[in-house]
């Protein structure tokens, strides 16, 4: 049993849009800060993102597996643990998510809802950066997921805080987001022209990634449908407690 799709759906517009606000906002309110001090602004946006990542990955990950990423959704239904028939219904959600937490963030600081971002993350460095960003960021979960799945949510929150400082693009990893952040004319940015091979780059590190630790763990297929953190089995036993009695039936998939 597995919550129902509809369901599934609101968990990962919500995290994804939590996500693309913290980074958003949290940018804003670090350039406002920092009196020009740009290392100080990117400290700021760092540790949001990497914190919010561990909350909102343990709040949704039993609901959605907190994928709040299409490179993600897509390695999952590659190895069979997402039916492909449910991928396009997780692209819209982390797609609107990411829309939808740039308008949040723009509004909480007094901004128009969106701008179109003129900063320039250009040239084949700052590409091969977000394939290695990607490419590290899936090995982080498949390999947790597979050996160590305890402690995943905060490997990935750990892995995205230092692949923000040691990529030249800052770690972008996440199409959603990165279509989003064009939508933000501030120190989260990127100009809507930089963002094709920016993706293209990202899931070619989640192909590459993915193919990588099919051969390196060989029961990979056979476990993927626990990609981030268990989401599968009776939800009532997932969420346990008095917590537990609150899901109606209605919301669970048989």
């Amino acid at each position: 049993m597995k919550f129902a799709l509809r369901v599934r759906f609101a968990a990962e517009l919500l995290g994804t849009s939590f996500l693309v606000t913290a980074v958003v906002g949290s940018g804003i309110m670090g350039e406002r800060l920092a009196g020009g001090n740009i290392a100080v602004a990117l400290l700021a946006n760092t540790i949001a993102t990497g914190a919010v990542l561990v909350a909102l990955i343990l709040t949704f990950g039993s609901i959605s597996g907190a994928h709040f990423n299409p490179a993600v959704t897509l390695a999952d239904a590659l190895e069979h643990g997402l039916p492909w028939r449910e991928v396009p219904t997780y692209l819209v959600a982390q797609f609107a998510g990411g829309i939808l937490g740039v308008a949040i963030a723009h509004l909480m600081f007094g901004l128009r809802w969106y701008s179109l971002s003129s900063h320039a993350r250009q040239g084949w460095a700052v590409v091969f950066s977000e394939f290695v960003a990607t490419f590290g960021l899936l090995s982080v979960i498949w390999g947790c997921s597979r050996l160590r799945s305890a402690v995943l949510p905060f490997a990935v929150a750990s892995y995205i805080t230092a692949a923000y400082w040691f990529t030249a693009s800052t770690s972008f990893a996440n199409p959603a987001v990165t279509i989003a952040r064009s939508l933000s004319d501030t120190f989260a940015g990127i100009r809507p022209t930089d963002v094709p091979l920016f993706i293209v780059a990202q899931i070619a590190g989640a192909l590459a990634a993915t193919f990588l630790f099919r051969w390196l763990v060989p029961n990979l297929v056979a476990e993927a449908e626990e990609l981030i953190v268990p989401h599968t089995g009776n939800p009532r036993e997932v969420l346990q407690g008095e917590y537990a009695r609150k899901v109606p039936s209605s919301e669970v998939e048989p």
